[in-house]
């Protein structure tokens, strides 16, 4: 047999990803947050970006437009930018013009400033957000008042730096003795220094030893109240208060009131300094009523309103050199592909939004006992796109509701079956089990499978350990620690 080499031809098609589809794919997927932080840095970077400032007349006149009135005027913005940048005429750059025309767009731009952050001559102060104090900074202050020397002052520097976000110090005195080439027993006669400062039970090694420091505190150490914290945590974490009465020798009656005292602590001795603060949300798009209609608006303020500068398309028209020109054309197209990306994202929120408010019209009418199931599949049939792209542009995207502020994902439900052989959704489901556990006698409370029971009742099938799931979501306990005794 011969061996030969042959040139032969294959037709194929590959799917490239391109830089410019990578950036539109990282676009939808960014949220608000990220995305006003991807185009400050591409302002400063792209110098043929430059952000947009209109006069008060000039906003009137858009805000009359629609959210397609703005995507379509960008869009032809774009256009004739890549037009401009597909010509091949060269004269000489004024670099005196660059100068001023940099001076004049940072004028404008402090201008603009100056208009949304002032009210007449003065600042508006109620746009400042104050600072709160941070745990370290509370115990600091207090250790200021105190007289130490260097090495204590370095020591409790340490203790308070291994403090982790409940107050609890995370550090073995060994540990923090060794790397300040000092003793465990100055370590741990400043350790206990600092368990003497405000907030009660601050630096403790363990909750056990945070409760002792609160009792100690508030002069609420006894006998008996001591004993169940020093020797029944366990029971005490799971509410088995008989087995605490029988371990102690004790009536119930007696161990439900030394609890009551035990209850009045704080385990998170940090919770008012920052522990569980709120988040706030900036919505990406709203949704309100509008006569007997319902209207969907996208939320553009805060945003940068790009555009392409003038100045730079101009300068290919200039006497330039090639590598200049190469790098000004780049420049371009990066800049007006940018925009184009932005406004196509904006674009598919826009009609993803629509979409859910079509379909779940109920919700918004109505509450969350009318959501309907719907999928992923559902919305990208509806606007022509792939589930990719809708599961992309509804994470992290927050649309604002006369119901209140939801994540784009929340309307995403499975199905639930009922007794009828229709479907309900998930979060609904979710909802009348939070209002079964919210109105029941918290002396007797409901087991899961009593939940099942009464969900039955409703018409709705769901098997124990379903309900056992949905609970955990939502962040309710089992019955056997939700019951009350005090």
């Amino acid at each position: 047999m011969a061996i030969d080499i042959r040139q032969t031809l294959k037709l194929s098609q590959q799917l490239m990803m391109t830089p410019q589809l990578q950036q539109a794919i990282k676009l939808l997927q960014l949220t608000r947050v990220e995305l006003e932080q991807f185009i400050t840095s591409q302002l400063a970077e792209n110098p043929t970006l430059e952000e947009s400032a209109f006069e008060s007349e000039e906003i009137d006149q858009k805000q009359e437009k629609t959210a397609e009135d703005y995507m379509a005027a960008d869009i032809n913005e774009v256009s004739s930018g890549l037009d401009n940048i597909e010509k091949d005429q060269q004269k000489e750059v004024d670099w005196e013009a660059l100068a001023r025309h940099k001076e004049i767009s940072a004028q404008s731009n402090q201008q603009t400033a100056n208009r949304k952050n002032s009210t007449g001559d003065t600042p508006n102060y109620e746009n400042y957000l104050s600072k709160d104090m941070s745990l370290g900074e509370h115990l600091s202050g207090q250790l200021a008042e105190l007289d130490l020397t260097d090495t204590e002052k370095q020591i409790s520097a340490e203790i308070i730096g291994n403090l982790n976000e409940k107050g609890y110090l995370d550090a073995t005195i060994e540990g923090m003795a060794s790397r300040l080439d000092a003793s465990p027993d100055q370590v741990d006669d400043m350790l206990d220094c600092i368990q003497r400062l405000d907030p009660p039970g601050v630096a403790a090694l363990d909750l056990k030893q945070c409760l002792m420091i609160q009792l100690r505190t508030h002069g609420l150490k006894n006998g008996i109240v001591e004993n169940i914290v020093e020797t029944q945590m366990k029971e005490l974490e799971t509410r088995n208060y008989n087995q605490i009465a029988k371990n102690l020798n004790l009536t119930l009656d007696k161990v439900i009131a030394n609890v009551a005292t035990i209850a009045e602590l704080d385990p998170i001795p940090a919770r008012q300094f920052g522990i569980g603060s709120s988040q706030y949300i900036v919505p990406d798009v709203y949704v309100f009523k509008l006569g007997d209609k319902w209207v969907t608006s996208l939320n553009d303020e805060g945003l940068p309103r790009l555009r392409v500068s003038d100045f730079y398309k101009e300068m290919l028209e200039s006497k330039i050199g090639p590598e200049d020109k190469d790098y000004v054309q780049e420049k371009l197209k990066s800049a007006s592909w940018l925009i184009k990306s932005i406004q196509q994202r904006q674009r598919t929120i826009f009609k993803v939004t629509e979409s859910i408010v079509e379909r779940q019209i109920k919700f918004f009418e109505d509450g969350v006992k009318h959501l309907k199931p719907m999928v992923l599949k559902d919305i990208a049939s509806d606007i022509e796109m792939h589930e990719s792209t809708v599961s992309r542009i509804t994470n992290g995207k927050y649309v604002h509701t006369p119901r209140g502020i939801f994540e784009l994902k929340y309307f995403f439900n499975s199905p639930v079956s009922m007794n009828d052989g229709s479907d309900m959704a998930s979060e609904s489901v979710k909802s009348l089990i939070k209002e079964i556990v919210n109105s029941e006698d918290i002396k007797k409370p409901y087991s899961d499978q009593k939940i099942v029971t009464m969900l039955e009742d409703k018409g709705i099938k769901l098997a124990r350990r379903t309900v056992a799931k949905y609970r955990d979501v939502l962040g309710i306990l089992p019955s056997s620690k939700r019951k009350k005794y005090f």
